[in-house]
C-alpha cells in the first residue's frame, strides 16, 4: 500500500512538469500561501445572544496589531532569514560535569582546540608551566607560593589551606571525549608544607577536591569567555593525539584474536570509539566503565547529518523493531587493561569470545581505521 501511494505521488509529481497549472500555479492546489494573510477581511466580534445575562467577556484570541495593518501593501510579502543564535551556541560550548567529587568540563571542541586555552587561562593566572605534552593532552605547573599567582587564585588556595609558605602546583589533563570532536578537561592539584622539597606526586584522584573544584569552577567560566571571542587551535596537539604508540593483531593462548594497544586506558577508548564510528557497523550502545563497545555487525553504522534523499523519503522506511531484531548479531568490544597496555578482544557476550573469523574482522576494521 506504501508503494503504491509513492507511485501516486510520483505520477502526479511527473504531470506537474508539463504545464499543469491547475497543480502549482498561483490558483493551483499546491500553491503558494504564505501571502493569504494579505486578503484577509477582519470581521465584527462575536455577539452574544441577549437573553444571556451573565457570561464571561470574550476577548480576541488573535487581535489584529494596529501598528502593521496596511491597505496599501501590495504584492507577496518574503519574511526575512532568521539570524544565527551564535550566542546560545557558544553558551552550550563548555559545560560543567559531575561524577561524586570529581568535576571536570566537558568542552564542544577537539583537544587541540582546547589546550591553548586551557593553557591561556593559568598562565593568565600567573602559573609558570614545568612541563607540556600536547601529543598526550597533559600540561603540570611549578611549584609556587600563592603570593606569585593571581588574587583570585590566592583566595582559592587559601580557602584550601594552601596559604603562608607552603607552595602548589597543578596537572591538567585535556582527553577526547566520548563523541567525536569533544574533549574532557580535568585538573588535580598537588600541595606541600612550607619548606618541604618533597617532590609530592600527582594521584589519578583528587585529594584537594574543594581547590580542584574551584579551578575548574574558574576556568570553565575562562573558556566561556574565549568561546565569545574564537579560538585557536595547537597542530601540535592535534597530530595523532590519541592514536596508540604501537597497534598489532595477535592472537592469546587459546588462539582468540587480540588486538595489543600501546596506549592508557583513557586514549585507547576514545581511539577505539573513532574507529568504530569509522567502521561500517552500528554501535548500539557503550559502557565505559566497563570498557565494552555493543556493535551489531547486521546494521549500517549511523551517520550524523544524513538523510535520505527524495526517492529514499519518497519510498523508502525505516525498518520495524521486529525485523532488526531479527536479523541482529549483536556482540561486544572488551577494553582490558594488561600491564602498560590495552587489550581489545570481541565477544559474543560476557561468558562467550567471538567465533575467530568475527574477531579478525571485527578487529582489523579498528586497527586499520586508528591510524
Amino acid at each position: 500500500m506504501k508503494r503504491m501511494a509513492g507511485l501516486s505521488a510520483l505520477a502526479l509529481i511527473i504531470s506537474s512538469t508539463s504545464g499543469c497549472g491547475w497543480i502549482w500555479g498561483p490558483e493551483g492546489y499546491f500553491r503558494d500561501r504564505g501571502s493569504d494573510y494579505l486578503q484577509a477581511q477582519q470581521t465584527a466580534p462575536m455577539q452574544l445572544p441577549p437573553d444571556v445575562s451573565t457570561a464571561k467577556r470574550l476577548d480576541p484570541l488573535l487581535p489584529i496589531p494596529r501598528n502593521v495593518a496596511d491597505d496599501n501593501v501590495k504584492g507577496e510579502y518574503i519574511v526575512p532569514r532568521p539570524q544565527p543564535l551564535s550566542a546560545m551556541a557558544d553558551a552550550s560550548d563548555y559545560t560543567l560535569q559531575k561524577s561524586g567529587d570529581a568535576q571536570w568540563v566537558l568542552a564542544q571542541h577537539s583537544p587541540a582546540e582546547v589546550w591553548p586555552v586551557a593553557v591561556q587561562f593559568f598562565q593568565d593566572n600567573g602559573f609558570r608551566l614545568d612541563e607540556q605534552r600536547p601529543q598526550t593532552g597533559e600540561f603540570t605547573t611549578s611549584w609556587q607560593h600563592p603570593d606569585e599567582l593571581s588574587a583570585s587564585v590566592a583566595k582559592r588556595l587559601s580557602s584550601a589551606g594552601v596559604s603562608g609558605d607552603s607552595e602548589a602546583r597543578v596537572r591538567v589533563r585535556i582527553e577526547p571525549g566520548v563523541q567525536r570532536n569533544t574533549s574532557e578537561v580535568y585538573v588535580v592539584s598537588a600541595a606541600r608544607p612550607a619548606g618541604s622539597t618533597a617532590d609530592v606526586e600527582f594521584t589519578n584522584r583528587s585529594v584537594n577536591t574543594g581547590l580542584d573544584a574551584a579551578l575548574v569552577d574558574d576556568l570553565l567560566a575562562s573558556m566561556s569567555r574565549s568561546a565569545e571571542k574564537g579560538g585557536s587551535v595547537s597542530l601540535l596537539a592535534a597530530r595523532d593525539f590519541d592514536t596508540p604508540s604501537r597497534v598489532s593483531l595477535s592472537e592469546d593462548g587459546s588462539g582468540n584474536p587480540v588486538l595489543n594497544l600501546g596506549a592508557d586506558l583513557d586514549r585507547a577508548w576514545s581511539s577505539v570509539g573513532r574507529a568504530l564510528e569509522q567502521g561500517e557497523w552500528r554501535v548500539e550502545d557503550i559502557n565505559r566503565s566497563l570498557g565494552l563497545y555493543y556493535i551489531n555487525l547486521a546494521e549500517k553504522a549511523e551517520r550524523k547529518n544524513e538523510e535520505p534523499g527524495f526517492f529514499g523519503k519518497l519510498f523508502g522506511s525505516k525498518p520495524a523493531k521486529e525485523e532488526i531484531e531479527a536479523r541482529a548479531e549483536r556482540y561486544q568490544v572488551r577494553l582490558s587493561k594488561v600491564g602498560e597496555n590495552v587489550q581489545v578482544t570481541v565477544e559474543k557476550n560476557i561468558n562467550t569470545v567471538a567465533p575467530a573469523d568475527v574477531a579478525r574482522k571485527v578487529l582489523g576494521v579498528i586497527q586499520d581505521n586508528l591510524g
